[in-house]
């Protein structure tokens, strides 16, 4: 009776398996790269409070599949990221959180250097078919008019010229908050990258959204 009882189980679930649609390839996890600074790496910050890993609790919260991996290198500028954007965005990457650019304002970098950084880290991504988001940045108060409209010109047009997903400022809400931020008033608490992160979440999805449309 057991035998008969056990393999009448096993052609229960052979056959369900049978009738069961074929996952969709629109269905399956995106694979997304975090390729930023320290503000992508969670400076300060315990792991599971870095962006990366927020951003992957709030969509998993709203039953969105996707699998991020941190790239956040702190400290690095737009041109480090394209020295290590090979390595750092391995085979099988399907979409780009483009987030640097920081440290060149920081350091008073020439904005074209930025400019031609972060232009060759889009026209790279997208000749591997990686869809992209690209974080706008914008220049401190101390940095002088001319350097400030040069620097905060930089995101838009290339966000524009590449017809790239774009979030216009990766600190909405969150800069010059002493509440939301760390004690150097660069880097964002725990509670600002929650901030970060609900505030950015459609431009997310809609990067998800492209991917998926683009697999069919």
């Amino acid at each position: 009776m057991a035998v008969k009882a056990g393999a009448l189980v096993l052609m229960l679930t052979i056959a369900c398996a049978l009738a069961a649609p074929p996952a969709r390839a629109q269905d399956k996890p995106v694979n997304i790269v975090v390729l930023g600074d320290s503000l992508a790496a969670g400076f300060g910050l315990a792991g599971e409070a870095s962006f990366p890993s927020r951003l992957s609790a709030a969509l998993k919260a709203k039953g969105v599949a996707a699998n991020i991996t941190n790239a956040g290198v702190s400290g690095d500028t737009a041109s480090g990221g394209l020295d290590r954007l090979d390595w750092s965005v391995p085979e099988g990457t399907e979409a780009v959180i483009l987030e640097l650019g920081a440290n060149d304002m920081l350091r008073g970098l020439e904005p074209e250097i930025t400019r031609r950084a972060l232009d060759q880290i889009i026209t790279r991504l997208k000749a591997r078919n990686i869809t992209i988001l690209l974080c706008g940045m914008r220049a401190a108060p101390n940095m002088g008019a001319a350097y400030t409209k040069a620097y905060d010109a930089v995101f838009p047009e290339l966000a524009s010229t590449h017809q790239v997903v774009f979030y216009p400022f990766f600190l909405e809400g969150v800069a010059a908050d002493n509440t939301l931020n760390q004690r150097d008033g660069l880097h964002p608490n725990a509670a600002g990258v929650d901030v970060i992160v609900r505030r950015i979440l459609p431009e997310v999805e809609e990067l998800i959204a492209r991917v998926r449309a683009s697999r069919s």
